[in-house]
């Protein structure tokens, strides 16, 4: 195969419309690494770019390592225009979604492009075309599987990295898909919380709450990492019945939780991760990870050697700024000051550690009661996401 360029673009790249791209699904590994490397190149002068680990996208995206694949199908595309690559798109049949809501919908997902409509035009229709053939009636996205990973356009924030499991893209990508008529679907906020602006009143009730919640046989503690296995299965049924109205959203099986649990305590903070417990059930959970994009920024291509290892390793210990990427609470002990426990317990925790900035992401911007607890301790919403979607 030829050596295939990649052209870069800047934040100020308007969008135009070129000539048509050769679309091509992608078949073999060199196709998956092209695919994979395609936004290093892409984003190669954009300072608030973030690569995605190699080893860690090739095995999201290739059946037989990722769990996800156990129930559903993906079919990766690449255009190429000139023998340069000048976009990728993954059509998404999640069997496992359309079962539980009852719907028939497919997605899109690992989309970038070049500023021009003519190319994402094409990476679309190529996407819809597929999920057609699959039976399916509508294109969503962009969703990189599901609700359950990272999803969602950026639309408002365009000014900082994103932080660990998010999703970022030039505010051109905006225009590439209004230009594919696709409307508005759901927003999502990022709010963002700092130590200086944080307020104290979580942890001036915390003691109080916690003794009113002990009455009622309710425990907040640290996650048992000597049990680990056990707490996952846990969570797990946590997970899949507190979020069960959200959004898109569909149970992880036992193999995709296990997964994600595994790939997570690697880089979790047992301080940070807190369990609600009455009679020896875990009934709510909070977790905040290290913000590692801080790190990964700096490894060059997503490549862990020959120096990126090093780079992970090293730098690990010294951030000081997190993610709040779950808490959930189920429903007969919502309300009963457990939510705000965990706030305390989080704003203690950082204080503690040092950690000076927390990003509470992604709240359905229609979450009235997850939103308002947020601004209630002086949260600030920084950023915003949107998926979108249109008939097929």
């Amino acid at each position: 195969m030829d050596t295939i360029q990649t052209p870069s673009v800047t934040a100020t790249t308007t969008v135009v419309r070129g000539s048509a791209p050769v679309i091509e699904p992608v078949s073999t590994k060199q196709q998956m690494k092209l695919f994979i490397d395609f936004p290093h190149d892409l984003y190669s002068n954009d300072p608030l770019y973030v690569p995605e680990l190699f080893i860690a996208q090739r095995d999201l995206l290739t059946p037989g390592k990722h769990p996800f694949h156990e129930h559903s199908q993906i079919q990766l595309f690449l255009a190429f225009r000139d023998k340069k690559i000048v976009g990728r798109i993954a059509a998404i049949n999640n069997r496992n979604h359309n079962a539980f809501n009852g719907t028939n919908d497919g997605f899109f997902g690992f989309f970038e492009c070049i500023p021009d409509v003519t190319v994402s035009n094409a990476l679309f229709n190529a996407a819809a075309e597929w999920l057609k053939k699959q039976g399916l009636s509508t294109i969503i996205g962009p969703v990189n599987f599901s609700t359950n990973e990272t999803c969602g356009l950026l639309i408002e924030g365009f000014d900082s990295a994103p932080v660990v499991m998010m999703t970022y893209n030039r505010p051109y990508y905006i225009d590439l898909i209004q230009a594919a008529e696709m409307i508005e679907n759901v927003t999502l906020i990022a709010w963002q919380v700092t130590a200086e602006a944080v307020e104290d009143k979580p942890l001036r009730m915390m003691q109080m709450l916690e003794n009113r919640l002990a009455q009622r046989n309710i425990v907040i503690r640290k996650v048992n990492l000597k049990k680990f296995d056990d707490e996952v299965a846990k969570i797990k049924e946590v997970y899949n019945k507190a979020w069960d109205k959200n959004f898109g959203f569909v149970p992880m099986t036992d193999n995709e939780f296990a997964y994600l649990a595994k790939d997570l305590k690697l880089i979790m903070d047992p301080d940070l991760c807190i369990v609600a417990e009455r009679d020896g059930q875990i009934v709510g959970f909070s977790l905040c990870i290290p913000d590692l994009n801080k790190v990964l920024i700096k490894i060059r291509r997503g490549r862990l050697l020959p120096t990126g290892l090093f780079k992970l390793l090293l730098g690990k210990g010294k951030i000081k700024s997190v993610r709040v990427i779950a808490l959930g609470v189920l429903e007969p002990v919502r309300k009963l000051g457990v939510e705000a426990v965990f706030y305390g317990r989080i704003i203690k925790e950082c204080r503690r550690k040092g950690i000076n900035v927390a990003e509470a992401s992604w709240i359905l911007e229609q979450n009235d009661l997850m939103n308002s607890a947020i601004q209630a301790v002086n949260g600030v919403p920084y950023k915003r996401y949107r998926i979108y979607e249109k008939a097929i």
